[in-house]
């Protein structure tokens, strides 16, 4: 897929989100102003590797819940970032071939990757978007090729809202994405947080916006769980990543990190 024809070419000078975050994850997809001011972060705040691996393993759990526990074979990933291991469609399709996965992001270097990298089984189907997450209507659009909308989805958006500034500007977002999506359907969020550690969160924020992009809001549990308005929060509700539903065969009590994740219903 080409760029899109009003979006810059990959700026390799300046930071991005989606690179930091695959430097976290140990991927090799990244750039040296990348590994600079993610080591930059990790100095003061050795924990965050630790939350770009709980955000992950929620990912892999929430996944494996809907298609496993609630009958889900559809999945639109929104903000998708660059593939590392562990992703929606291997999840999904490991237990369900059958399942289809559309992945959207409007960054020029994680869609080219997707291009190469995100091949699904033949049974079901996977497929990528151009789109920003603050356009739905053209995700809808562009996911309609892929999902059959008539039929449950399970919208995740892990890692994406904390780059959406206003939080009036999400809930229109979240309100015209769900509005499309079938009853039965769910919504996973994960997103970071300043309560776990207040004042080293807000020195990881302001790292970050003052070199990376796009800027990173931080949120209280209020605020993310309000995204989440209209829908059946399914148990334990918002929690710290590591404790939705840890698996039985994990060692040692789950230990929180700065990251909220919670799945809810659409009746």
């Amino acid at each position: 897929m080409p760029p899109h024809p009003t979006r810059p070419e990959i700026d390799t000078a300046v930071p991005h989100n989606a690179r930091i975050w695959n430097h976290w994850l140990g991927g090799k997809d990244n750039y040296p102003v990348d590994r600079e001011l993610g080591e930059q972060i990790r100095a003061f705040f050795p924990e965050i590797v630790d939350n770009a691996r709980a955000d992950r393993a929620f990912l892999v759990r929430t996944v494996t819940h809907l298609v496993r526990e609630e009958g889900i074979d559809q999945f639109l990933d929104i903000g998708t970032g660059l593939p590392t291991h562990n992703n929606t469609h291997e999840v999904a399709q490991a237990l369900d071939p059958r399942a289809r996965v559309v992945y959207a992001d409007n960054d020029p270097l994680v869609l080219a990757h997707a291009r190469a990298l995100l091949v699904g089984t033949e049974e079901g189907r996977t497929d990528y978007v151009d789109a920003d997450l603050t356009d739905p209507g053209a995700i809808l659009e562009a996911a309609a090729r892929t999902l059959d909308l008539d039929r449950p989805v399970a919208l995740m958006l892990l890692g994406v809202l904390n780059f959406v500034g206003e939080d009036a500007v999400v809930r229109d977002v979240l309100d015209r994405l769900s509005e499309a999506l079938a009853p039965g359907s769910f919504l996973v969020i994960a997103h970071p947080t300043d309560e776990v550690d207040h004042e080293r969160a807000h020195e990881v924020a302001e790292a970050w916006n003052e070199r990376g992009t796009p800027l990173l809001t931080m949120r209280s549990a209020d605020r993310v769980r309000s995204f989440f308005a209209g829908l059946e929060m399914l148990e334990p509700g918002l929690v710290s990543c590591p404790l939705w539903r840890p698996d039985a065969t994990e060692v040692g009590a789950a230990r929180p990190v700065a990251e909220y994740g919670g799945v809810a219903r659409k009746r």
